[in-house]
Protein backbone atom coordinates (compact mmCIF):
# COMPACT_ATOMS: atom_id res chain seq x y z
CA UNK A 1 0.00 0.00 0.00
CA UNK A 2 1.43 3.55 -1.05
CA UNK A 3 1.90 5.80 1.96
CA UNK A 4 -0.89 8.63 1.06
CA UNK A 5 -3.64 5.72 0.72
CA UNK A 6 -2.47 4.21 4.04
CA UNK A 7 -2.52 7.51 5.61
CA UNK A 8 -5.98 8.11 4.44
CA UNK A 9 -7.25 4.54 5.66
CA UNK A 10 -5.63 5.24 9.24
CA UNK A 11 -7.37 8.40 9.46
CA UNK A 12 -10.48 7.29 8.28
CA UNK A 13 -10.06 4.38 10.41
CA UNK A 14 -9.74 6.30 13.59
CA UNK A 15 -12.27 8.88 12.57
CA UNK A 16 -14.92 6.03 12.75
CA UNK A 17 -13.91 4.84 15.92
CA UNK A 18 -13.98 8.21 17.21
CA UNK A 19 -17.85 8.24 16.59
CA UNK A 20 -18.15 4.95 18.05
CA UNK A 21 -16.53 6.06 21.26
CA UNK A 22 -18.41 9.34 21.43
CA UNK A 23 -21.58 7.56 21.13
CA UNK A 24 -21.00 4.88 23.78
CA UNK A 25 -20.16 7.34 26.53
CA UNK A 26 -22.80 7.55 28.91
CA UNK A 27 -25.58 10.12 28.75
CA UNK A 28 -24.95 11.77 32.43
CA UNK A 29 -21.51 12.80 30.67
CA UNK A 30 -23.21 15.56 28.89
CA UNK A 31 -25.17 17.14 31.46
CA UNK A 32 -22.87 19.63 32.04
CA UNK A 33 -23.03 20.94 28.15
CA UNK A 34 -24.48 24.31 27.31
CA UNK A 35 -27.96 24.15 25.59
CA UNK A 36 -27.94 25.16 21.62
CA UNK A 37 -30.86 23.77 20.13
CA UNK A 38 -30.53 20.89 17.58
CA UNK A 39 -26.00 20.67 18.80
CA UNK A 40 -26.73 17.31 19.14
CA UNK A 41 -28.34 16.96 15.52
CA UNK A 42 -25.16 19.38 14.03
CA UNK A 43 -22.96 17.12 15.59
CA UNK A 44 -24.15 13.64 13.93
CA UNK A 45 -24.56 15.73 10.93
CA UNK A 46 -20.94 16.64 10.84
CA UNK A 47 -19.63 13.46 12.84
CA UNK A 48 -20.57 11.49 9.70
CA UNK A 49 -20.25 13.85 6.88
CA UNK A 50 -16.41 13.66 7.70
CA UNK A 51 -16.41 9.56 8.33
CA UNK A 52 -18.05 9.53 4.23
CA UNK A 53 -15.48 12.01 2.70
CA UNK A 54 -12.75 10.21 4.42
CA UNK A 55 -13.52 7.05 3.54
CA UNK A 56 -14.95 8.27 -0.03
CA UNK A 57 -11.29 9.81 -0.11
CA UNK A 58 -9.77 6.46 0.64
CA UNK A 59 -11.22 4.12 -1.34
CA UNK A 60 -10.84 6.90 -4.79
CA UNK A 61 -7.07 6.41 -4.14
CA UNK A 62 -7.37 2.96 -4.15
CA UNK A 63 -10.24 2.92 -6.80
CA UNK A 64 -10.86 -0.59 -9.25
CA UNK A 65 -14.39 -0.16 -9.55
CA UNK A 66 -16.61 2.44 -10.99
CA UNK A 67 -16.50 5.39 -9.03
CA UNK A 68 -20.68 5.77 -8.06
CA UNK A 69 -20.94 1.94 -7.39
CA UNK A 70 -18.15 2.25 -4.20
CA UNK A 71 -19.31 5.71 -3.16
CA UNK A 72 -22.73 4.40 -2.37
CA UNK A 73 -21.56 1.78 -0.69
CA UNK A 74 -19.84 4.42 1.50
CA UNK A 75 -22.63 5.94 2.29
CA UNK A 76 -24.61 2.84 2.99
CA UNK A 77 -22.47 1.42 5.49
CA UNK A 78 -22.12 4.69 7.16
CA UNK A 79 -26.31 4.92 7.14
CA UNK A 80 -26.41 1.50 8.60
CA UNK A 81 -23.73 2.85 10.97
CA UNK A 82 -25.43 5.51 12.05
CA UNK A 83 -28.46 2.97 12.86
CA UNK A 84 -26.82 0.48 15.02
CA UNK A 85 -25.37 2.92 16.41
CA UNK A 86 -28.65 3.88 17.74
CA UNK A 87 -29.50 0.39 18.62
CA UNK A 88 -26.33 0.55 20.65
CA UNK A 89 -27.25 3.14 22.61
CA UNK A 90 -30.84 2.08 23.28
CA UNK A 91 -29.69 -1.40 24.71
CA UNK A 92 -26.40 -0.97 25.92
CA UNK A 93 -25.19 2.37 26.95
CA UNK A 94 -26.17 3.97 30.19
CA UNK A 95 -28.35 7.61 29.86
CA UNK A 96 -28.63 6.80 26.38
CA UNK A 97 -31.69 6.54 23.96
CA UNK A 98 -32.72 5.79 20.46
CA UNK A 99 -33.35 8.89 18.53
CA UNK A 100 -34.88 8.76 14.77
CA UNK A 101 -33.88 12.01 14.51
CA UNK A 102 -30.05 11.23 15.05
CA UNK A 103 -30.43 8.55 12.20
CA UNK A 104 -32.00 11.27 9.84
CA UNK A 105 -28.73 13.31 10.95
CA UNK A 106 -26.19 10.69 10.68
CA UNK A 107 -28.00 10.56 6.49
CA UNK A 108 -27.83 13.66 6.22
CA UNK A 109 -24.34 13.62 7.01
CA UNK A 110 -23.29 10.89 5.29
CA UNK A 111 -25.02 12.14 2.25
CA UNK A 112 -23.76 15.35 2.57
CA UNK A 113 -19.74 13.76 3.19
CA UNK A 114 -20.27 12.42 -0.21
CA UNK A 115 -21.65 15.21 -2.16
CA UNK A 116 -18.83 17.68 -0.72
CA UNK A 117 -16.24 14.77 -1.74
CA UNK A 118 -18.23 14.46 -5.44
CA UNK A 119 -18.12 17.99 -5.73
CA UNK A 120 -14.40 19.48 -4.30
CA UNK A 121 -12.51 16.42 -5.49
CA UNK A 122 -13.96 14.19 -8.62
CA UNK A 123 -15.47 17.57 -10.27
CA UNK A 124 -11.66 18.90 -10.07
CA UNK A 125 -10.75 15.89 -12.64
CA UNK A 126 -12.63 16.83 -15.31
Amino acid sequence: MKKKPQIVFWTALLWSVTIFILLIIPGQEFSGAPRVPFLDKIIHIFLFGIQVLLWCRYIDLNRTTPVLRNFLLVFFISCLFGIAMEFVQKYGVANRSFETEDIVADIIGSAMGWLIYRYFFLSRRK
